[in-house]
């Protein structure tokens, strides 16, 4: 049995809350999206949150859970801590708390995304293998699930694929079950970094894998395949590397743009590329090939 204390909070506070959970011994504490509002990487290096985030840390049966919402009251005084939800967690359920949130995902018929150690079903197909704990990304949101798509319509058999933004790094990985020879994956965090290699090797993918920091990136680094499922605005700062990267005749796949921001992005990159968009959920995936 384990006691849970979930706490929505806006985005200054939720770090502060899940760092007094974590120093008043959870054993697990996760934040997540209140609103439906993806996350994606920030250009200045901070860890970026939603504007509304649901704080959730995880005690053994014994932990007195009284002297812990009174310790965090003062860990934030003097912010008022929000209302705190407190609930039991017998062990099977909290298996069954991201097995049920996340089971395996077909992309148009030619990939499978799944959790490790769930065999997706009939037919076999490529599948990428990611661990739901790791949080830096699934396949389930519209924008992943767009650049996901496109990946499986694409030739990549032999080409070289660059992930920006890689996160848990389930795009390369994707290239990769799907025919690509090498791929880069390119974060400002060094954490996603750590979790794309860990999630290349529990795909067999490792050897075929390399991973960089945005401000180490090696010079006239380019691939024939470059997707961002980044924030609209890092798609207009970064248009002239991200342009860069796409060799003569190569494709590219911009994400993680709201519909209404299209035209926003699309003049960014208009002079390079025949770009036409696809949309998802209110989201959007700009891609086209590099004149």
């Amino acid at each position: 049995m384990w006691q849970q204390l979930i706490i929505k909070s806006g985005r200054e506070l939720a770090p502060i809350i899940a760092d007094a959970m974590s120093e008043l011994g959870a054993v697990s504490v996760s934040l997540s999206d209140s609103k439906d509002e993806p996350v994606f990487d920030r250009l200045d290096g901070e860890s970026p949150l939603w504007s509304q985030t649901t704080v959730t840390g995880l005690w053994a049966e014994d932990a007195d859970i009284d002297v812990i919402v009174a310790a965090m009251e003062n860990a934030i005084a003097p912010e008022t801590l929000p209302p705190v939800t407190r609930t039991a967690l017998a062990d099977q359920d909290w298996e069954r708390v991201w097995l049920d949130r996340f089971q395996p995902i077909k992309i148009n018929d030619k990939l499978w995304v799944s959790p490790v150690d769930i065999v997706p079903p009939a037919p076999a197909l490529p599948t990428v293998y990611v661990d739901p704990g790791l949080a830096f990304g699934t396949g389930t949101h519209a924008t992943t699930h767009l650049c996901l798509d496109w990946l499986t319509k694409i030739p990549l058999r032999d080409l070289n694929a660059i992930d920006y933004g890689c996160g848990s790094g389930i795009l390369a990985i994707a290239a990769l079950k799907l025919g690509a020879a090498h791929a880069w994956g390119v974060d400002i965090d060094p954490r996603a970094l750590e979790v794309s290699r860990d999630n290349a090797s529990q795909n067999g993918v490792a050897d075929r894998f390399e991973g960089f920091l945005a401000d180490a990136v090696p010079a006239h680094l380019s691939a024939p395949v470059v997707l961002a499922n980044i924030l609209a605005e890092p798609l207009i700062e970064l248009a002239p590397q991200l342009t860069a990267m796409v060799e003569t005749g190569g494709r590219i796949a911009l994400s993680g743009m709201l519909a209404e921001q299209v035209d926003l992005v699309l003049p960014h990159y208009a002079a390079n590329f025949d770009l036409h968009s696809e949309l998802r959920d209110g989201w959007a995936l700009l891609s086209g090939l590099r004149r």
